[in-house]
């Protein structure tokens, strides 16, 4: 009887150290796995935590961001009917705001829209309100946590000045350049140069010598929030 029991004993004994070096052998094939995965440069949650698995192809189909701007514009090149309307007395810096958001389609492919309240002063001491509402295509690059977006922006604008108001068409081409500060916000400075051209009507006729391209450069900080 005591012989029996001993044996029992041993056969549990022998099982449950199976057992355990089935599990453990189970969680070692797991890690290895979870490493295979990291080696991959797929990121997670703790590759954002020290940057490791940060890379271009971070950005895919469906991400998108919400980008805030807000700086100043310098009027610069001013056409009458082609001709270039000479000033003595440099245009005063005026304001930007802006809000715009982005749809990527890869890793460096984007569109988006964007709306923005501009406002300048003139040498006659008074104001020019814009409000640009366009279209954005563009190209970003990305080198480590710095990214390097290209963009153009087309659509109508909305003047207003004194008691006159005036709707058309604008362009605008722009240059970023942000920091990937974790995986949620990037900050940056952007550059655009805009053509602002007025084609004037009265009674559905051309008003002569009227028309005016205005172009102006804006210089503004921004915020992107990542989704």
């Amino acid at each position: 009887m005591q012989k029996a029991r001993i044996l029992l004993v041993l056969l549990g004994l022998c099982w449950f150290s199976g057992h355990g070096f089935l599990y453990a052998q189970e969680q070692d094939e797991e890690e290895e796995e979870e490493d295979s995965y990291y080696r991959e440069g797929i990121p997670t949650d703790s590759d954002w935590d020290d940057w490791d698995g940060y890379m271009s192809e971070l950005y895919s189909w469906g991400d998108q961001t919400i980008t805030i701007l807000a700086g100043v514009n310098f009027p610069t090149v001013f056409l009458n009917n082609g001709k270039v309307v000479p000033h003595h007395i440099n245009p005063p810096v005026g304001g930007i705001l802006s809000l715009a958001y982005t749809y990527f389609f890869g890793a460096h492919f984007f569109l988006g829209g964007g709306v923005s309240f501009y406002f300048d002063h003139t040498l006659g001491q008074n104001t020019v309100f814009l409000i640009p509402l366009g279209l954005r295509t563009g190209w970003q690059f990305v080198l480590h946590r710095f990214e390097f977006p290209l963009e153009l922006t087309g659509g109508v604008i909305f003047h207003r000045y004194l008691n006159f108001g005036y709707t058309g068409f604008f362009l605008k081409g722009g240059a970023s350049a942000y920091f990937r500060f974790n995986p949620d916000w990037s900050f940056g400075l952007c550059t655009d140069w805009s053509w602002l051209p007025q084609r004037p009507q009265k009674d559905g006729k051309a008003i002569p010598n009227s028309n005016m391209d205005a172009n102006l450069m804006g210089l503004t900080l921004s915020a992107r929030y990542h989704f």
